[in-house]
C-alpha cells in the first residue's frame, strides 16, 4: 500500500496525539485514506519563556551583551555581571504562575529581565509588583535602607501597552508637577515588539536585538544574519544550536505537555460542573412538575365544585320561581 504524506507542523505532543489516533485508527480497521503524517517541528521563537531563559543562561556573555544595549551601558565597563536564578526546575514548569525570568547583578545593580507573549490586562501593576519584591529583597539585616540596591525591570513585551509611537518607555518615580526625581532607585524599561519600524538598522543594536526577539520564521532570522553583525550571527547560531539541543526538547515537552494536562484537567472540572448544574435543573424541574400536577388536581377539585354551585344555583332560581307564581 502506498501513502500520501501529509505535512504537519505541530508541537511534539500534538504529534504523538495525532500518530495516536493514526494507529488507534488502523487497528480498528478504520479508513485512513492512505496518508501519512510527517512531523515538522514548529519555530520556536525566542520569545518562548523556556528557550529564552535556557538560550541566556548557557550563554551569559550574550545576556550581558543584550542588557549593555537596553539600559545604554558600555558593555567593557561591566565589572560585575551575575545570574542569581539559573535554575529551571522541572517540577515547576507546569506551574501556572511560573516565572522563566532572569534576574542579574550588574555592577550592584538588580536587574530583571522578562519577556511576556499575552497582554491579560494588569501587566504594568504586575510589573510594579514584582519591581517591588525585587527591591524590598535587596536588603540584608542590619543594614539601612540606603544600603538598597538600584532595582530595575526590563519587559520586553509582545503587545503594544501605552498609548504612543515610541517602542521605548522608561518610568522612574518622579514628582508629577517639577518631575523631580525622588530616587534613582527605581526604573522600570518597556520595549514593545510591535512598535518596532519594519526596516532593519544594521548600526542600531537595540532594534536588531529586539528583531531577534520579534522573529517568528526562519526568514526573518535569516534576514538578520544577513546582515553580517558579529553580535547578532553568533546570537542566532546559539539559538539554533539550543532549540535543537534534547535538554531544550525534553523541557519544552514537559511543560507542553502540563499545559496540555491542565487545560484537560480544567476541561473535565468544567464538564463535572456542567453535570452537577444539569443535574440541579433536572431536579428542580421535577419538582415544579409534580407541583403542576397538584396544581392541576386543585384545578379539578375547583371545577369540580364551580358545577355543582352552578347546579345548586340554577335549583334556586328554579324554587324561587315557584314562590313567585
Amino acid at each position: 500500500m502506498s501513502f500520501k504524506p501529509i505535512i504537519v507542523q505541530c508541537s511534539e505532543i500534538d504529534a504523538d496525539a495525532m500518530l495516536g489516533e493514526l494507529i488507534k485508527d488502523v487497528n480498528e480497521g478504520k479508513p485512513v485514506n492512505e496518508l501519512r503524517l510527517v512531523y515538522l517541528p514548529l519555530f520556536r521563537s525566542i520569545k518562548l519563556d523556556t528557550l529564552f531563559k535556557m538560550l541566556f543562561v548557557k550563554y551569559p556573555d550574550l545576556l550581558k551583551q543584550l542588557v549593555s544595549v537596553l539600559l545604554g551601558i558600555k558593555y567593557d565597563s561591566i565589572e560585575q555581571f551575575i545570574i542569581t536564578n539559573p535554575e529551571m526546575p522541572p517540577e515547576s514548569l507546569g506551574d501556572k504562575f511560573c516565572r522563566l525570568d532572569i534576574n542579574m547583578v550588574v555592577d550592584r545593580q538588580r536587574v530583571d529581565l522578562e519577556i511576556q507573549v499575552n497582554n491579560e490586562g494588569d501587566y504594568p501593576e504586575r510589573s510594579l509588583y514584582y519591581w517591588a519584591r525585587e527591591f524590598s529583597t535587596g536588603l540584608s539585616e542590619g543594614e539601612g535602607y540606603s544600603a538598597l540596591p538600584r532595582t530595575i525591570i526590563i519587559n520586553i513585551i509582545a503587545f503594544e501597552l501605552f498609548d504612543c509611537k515610541e517602542f521605548h518607555s522608561e518610568f522612574q518615580a518622579l514628582e508629577v508637577t517639577r518631575h523631580t526625581q525622588l530616587t534613582d532607585k527605581m526604573s522600570l524599561h518597556y520595549y514593545e515588539l510591535p512598535k518596532l519600524p519594519d526596516s532593519i538598522n544594521a548600526g542600531n543594536y537595540k532594534e536588531l536585538w529586539l528583531k531577534l526577539f520579534k522573529a517568528e520564521t526562519e526568514e526573518e532570522l535569516a534576514n538578520i544574519e544577513a546582515l553580517e553583525v558579529p553580535i547578532m550571527s553568533a546570537a542566532v547560531q546559539a539559538y539554533r544550536h539550543v532549540a535543537a539541543s534534547p535538554e531544550f526538547r525534553e523541557i519544552a515537552r514537559l511543560r507542553s505537555k502540563a499545559r496540555h494536562d491542565e487545560a484537560q484537567a480544567l476541561n473535565n472540572a468544567r464538564r463535572e460542573e456542567r453535570a452537577k448544574l444539569q443535574g440541579v435543573i433536572d431536579d428542580q424541574a421535577g419538582v415544579i412538575d409534580e407541583q403542576a400536577s397538584v396544581i392541576d388536581e386543585q384545578a379539578g377539585v375547583i371545577d369540580e365544585q364551580a358545577t355543582e354551585n352552578e347546579q345548586l344555583r340554577l335549583q334556586i332560581a328554579e324554587l324561587q320561581a315557584q314562590l313567585n307564581k
